[in-house]
């Protein structure tokens, strides 16, 4: 491993003070990414356009932050690490003003588009940076620091947001977010020290992990399942409006139930996945696929509704949890460029999840949306089927050691 030599490790405060930074980043990063989620419809009437097109919003930056993800590692490698960071700061930091500024839905993509440049490349980088800023067996606890301001923001941006929303306006949770950003800026500044260039991995090993037949299949998995998932959670305000005939108020306080129900599924499905880990990659995805249908079936009513999308944010929290160790078992000899890919497929699989449920809502209706993305969820679970086509033999590794990011 590297150490930086303008900043030896040591037992002073400096280094976790950068993985602090860096971890409300990630929360900063995540709110920024899905907002709107809970703020489609208001997004939709305001600048002229269908709920489905304001979803690509959505689309859009996940197109960005995968052609960034798989080119991020040896553009990077070029440059001091410390200003890499700040700059992909910087550009979420512009992305949030042009958004809030937005006067027409092309002006907001190409703010989405900026977003998503950081997202790939926040996301690529994350790892190997927290390598880089404490000792090997810090690292865990490092990565532990990270993924908190990831399920934090997971679990409030959006009930918060549909709140806000209601309150001050879309464009006003925008604005809202850019002093956050501001000082996040300023504590990379100062607490990030310089970590020069090193050798940095060619695209081309990326893609050579795709000649791995297990690899290529688990791919497949990776994106039925994550464009399934996305899919549905995109579209969750226009079906609870249309079909529940929930208030903001209402609508704010189911996004939270599904999002902290989020930490009862990272929790159970850190514990099961050591004797389990197949049995979850394929079931996972079956089970949110029916909960999806569930929801369909009852959501004209609100007390029916709210059970089924706490056991939704769930079952949706543990699937990144079982691929993250997947990434470790199955391209243990490749993590950095293992990770890459892993990135590179759960955001292109965003997109293509948020595009295919906007297309079915404007040209068919949202219960097509929840129905299309219950089947491709069906078709993950078909795909990893036993395991045994995504096996690649070897012990488990420790999950904490290599987390794939679900934005």
């Amino acid at each position: 491993m590297n150490t930086i030599k303008t900043n030896p490790l040591n037992a002073g405060a400096q280094p976790w003070s950068a993985v602090g930074s860096l971890a409300l980043c990630v929360a900063m990063l995540i709110a920024s990414e899905f907002m709107p989620v809970s703020l489609l419809t208001p997004i939709a009437a305001d600048l002229g356009a269908t709920e489905g097109m304001a979803g690509q919003a959505i689309s859009v930056s996940g197109l960005f932050a995968v052609v960034t993800s798989l080119f991020i590692a040896t553009i990077a490698g070029r440059f001091d690490r410390r200003h890499v960071l700040i700059g992909l700061t910087v550009l979420m930091l512009a992305s949030l003003v042009l958004i809030a500024e937005a006067s027409s839905f092309a002006m907001l993509m190409s703010a989405r588009a900026l977003l998503g440049i950081t997202v790939g490349g926040f996301w690529s980088l994350a790892t190997a940076t927290v390598m880089r800023l404490v000792s090997p067996e810090q690292v865990p606890k490092a990565l532990g620091v990270i993924y908190t301001g990831n399920a934090v923001a997971s679990a409030v941006a959006a009930p918060i947001g549909s709140y806000l929303g209601g309150v001050v306006g879309w464009r006003g949770v925008f604005w809202a977010l850019v002093p956050l950003v501001i000082a996040n800026l300023i504590w990379q500044w100062i607490s990030l020290p310089a970590m020069p260039p090193q050798k940095a991995n060619p695209v081309g090993k990326l893609f050579s992990l795709l000649k791995r037949r297990h690899v290529a299949i688990a791919m497949v998995g990776v994106m039925l399942t994550f464009a399934g998932a996305f899919g549905t959670f995109t579209y969750l305000r226009p079906f609870l409006e249309t079909y529940t005939r929930v208030s903001v108020p209402q609508l704010s306080l189911l996004l939270l139930g599904l999002g902290l129900a989020g930490f009862a599924g990272t929790y159970f499905a850190t514990v099961l996945l050591g004797r389990y880990l197949y049995r979850l990659m394929a079931g996972l995805p079956l089970a949110l696929g029916a909960m999806t249908l569930v929801l369909l079936a009852v959501g004209h009513e609100l007390w029916a509704v709210a059970p089924v999308m706490i056991a939704w944010g769930a079952l949706n929290s543990a699937i990144p949890v079982a691929w993250s160790a997947w990434l470790a078992k199955g391209i243990g000899d490749e993590p950095e460029s293992g990770g890459g890919l892993l990135v590179g497929a759960i955001q292109l699989s965003i997109m293509t999840g948020a595009a295919l449920g906007g297309f079915l809502l404007d040209h068919l209706s949202i219960a097509a949306t929840l129905i299309g993305c219950s089947v491709l969820l069906l078709l993950a679970s078909l795909t990893v089927g036993n395991g045994n086509r995504i096996k690649a033999g070897g012990p488990l590794q420790p999950a904490g050691l290599k987390l794939c990011p679900i934005s």
